[in-house]
């Protein structure tokens, strides 16, 4: 009788190989940075490791764990749900299905803040819905006098915030807040600048949106109302009551919302019009104005 062969022992290459095609097949447009990402977190280590370990075999356990990660991506989950991290502006961020994901195009908002907020000494900010407190926590790290106020409505969110902002030792600098929007600041409270990367999501645009965002990312971090718009109209109404005289504020914006933010904006005459800022990708993100 011949012995039956040996099984195939599977290298990191090869599993990455493999992983790799399997995604392409699959339709997957990330395919070889997903693969990366989850065999990294797998095996416990930072994604440029695994070029130094391509020999090594994963064990049994790993390689189970590893297949089960790729089930779950294929069924459309986010990587960074999949491995509890984003990485955003020089820091890495816990995330699950409580918060929006951070994305690149936001570091445009923090970058702005930090160049209005260099000149100030110990200035006060403000972060509407704070999600998992990506925002707040990048400027009070690098901003190291910024005391920070940090609002959202969901307890689950607030919850992830707070984890980050311990992990990045700036808790004591950045005050959390549960509520909608302004009504969870206290009364009286005025703030050098104000952020925010509100739902800007239509309703109507769901249906279109990616499977991996309309699926798994949080409704509430995402539903805008009927046109989007519904939390511009709030913050546009509320923000100069809670901004000093000569104060900032800086909204994300979808990129097609430019001129319908900006109209909000220039209806209330507390604030002066100021530069609307475009993303990495030419885009515009970033409406900006000044209180009077």
């Amino acid at each position: 009788m011949t012995p039956a062969p040996p099984p195939k022992q599977w290298t990191v290459r090869e599993l990455l190989a493999w992983t790799i095609q399997h995604f392409k097949d699959k339709g997957n447009g990330e395919a070889k940075l997903d693969a990366e990402l989850l065999l990294a977190h797998v095996l416990g280590c930072d994604r440029p490791y695994l070029f130094v370990r391509f020999d090594e075999l994963p064990t049994d356990a790993e390689r189970a764990r590893f297949r089960e990660l790729i089930t779950r991506r294929l069924a459309g989950w986010p990587v960074a749900y999949l491995v509890g991290a984003r990485g955003f502006y020089m820091l890495n961020f816990e995330v699950d299905s409580a918060v929006l994901i951070p994305r690149s195009d936001t570091e445009t908002l923090v970058l702005e803040a930090l160049k209005l907020l260099k000149p100030l000494t110990a200035p006060d900010v403000l972060d509407l819905g704070t999600g998992s407190g990506c925002i707040a926590i990048s400027i009070a790290h690098q901003k190291k006098e910024a005391r920070v106020t940090a609002t959202d409505l969901s307890p689950d969110a607030l919850a992830v915030a707070k984890r980050n902002a311990a992990k990045h030792g700036v808790a004591n600098r950045v005050t959390f807040a549960q509520g909608d929007l302004f009504a969870a600041v206290p009364a009286g409270s005025t703030f050098d600048l104000i952020a925010s990367n509100p739902p800007y999501i239509a309703q109507g645009e769901f249906a279109a949106l990616a499977p991996d965002v309309r699926d798994h990312e949080p409704r509430l971090a995402l539903d805008g109302g009927p046109d989007g718009l519904a939390f511009y109209r709030r913050i546009a109404t509320a923000a100069g009551t809670f901004l000093k005289p000569g104060g900032s504020l800086l909204l994300e914006i979808g990129y097609t919302q430019e001129a319908a933010v900006r109209a909000l904006l220039g209806e209330r005459p507390e604030f002066e019009a100021g530069p609307t800022l475009k993303d990495m990708g030419g885009r515009p993100r970033v409406v900006t104005a000044k209180k009077r």
